[in-house]
């Protein structure tokens, strides 16, 4: 898997370096210097891991690393000066992985890098089928059939549904769905996502006007229903 680091600090000799020895070890790099850039760039390229620091402009790392965990389960390790006890509690408490304070054996911190991306991405195979219901996703031949009959999606419909299904009852915001179904390059409008929700409830609900699997999540996007709710 080819994975992608976030390193965020205001220091650009600290980004730098670690930019040298990741990529020596065939990361890609995505490098941010304050706060408020980090969050962007995280929410755009949904980096492997993130390292993080904790004193920074306009967005402090701590709130950071707070945000980062209330929208997703990226690891984060937390790069600071400060080594108290205390401050390392309240790091990991906020949803940091691990805790490296400065000054830093690059070496190592590479190490802990590929530890934690191993430890996080060697999942199982992913469900080659999904039964919910009446309603059957077959993954891998790209089929979905309900009571029995197959139901025929365009490309975009089914990779719409795919998403959403592989990760039930995650709410994916109208953007990442966008840049998940269409790629990130694509410049249409976010709303493009409703239409195809549109025709894809029409498709595989009961009830369109009433979906049990495609359900709307109000201010965020939508998500596919989680077993048993």
């Amino acid at each position: 898997m080819n994975h992608s680091i976030l390193v965020v600090d205001d220091d650009k000799k600290t980004v730098d370096l670690l930019r040298l020895y990741l990529e020596r070890e065939k990361y890609r790099v995505l490098a941010a210097y304050d706060g408020q850039q980090a969050l962007m760039l995280a929410r755009q390229k949904y980096p492997s891991l993130v390292i993080l620091d904790w004193m920074l402009p306009k967005v402090d790392g701590l709130d950071v690393c707070h945000i980062l965990r209330a929208e997703s389960n990226v690891p984060i390790i937390m790069l600071t000066a400060k080594a108290t006890e205390e401050d390392t509690l309240q790091g990991l408490n906020l949803g940091a992985d691990d805790y490296v304070t400065k000054p830093f054996s690059p070496r190592e911190l590479v190490a802990r890098v590929r530890v934690m991306l191993r430890r996080a991405y060697a999942q199982e195979e992913p469900p080659e089928e999904l039964h919910i219901g009446p309603l059957l996703i077959d993954f891998r031949a790209h089929e979905v059939w309900r009571d029995g009959e197959r139901i025929d999606l365009t490309p975009k419909e089914f990779r719409l549904l795919e998403t959403l299904a592989r990760e039930p009852g995650r709410a994916f915001s109208r953007l990442e769905l966008v840049q998940r179904v269409f790629g990130l390059d694509y410049e249409g409008f976010e709303r493009t996502v409703d239409v195809h929700m549109m025709n894809l409830r029409k498709k595989i609900e009961p009830s369109p006007n009433e979906p049990i699997y495609l359900q709307t999540v109000f201010g965020v996007g939508y998500k596919f229903r989680k077993e048993g709710t």
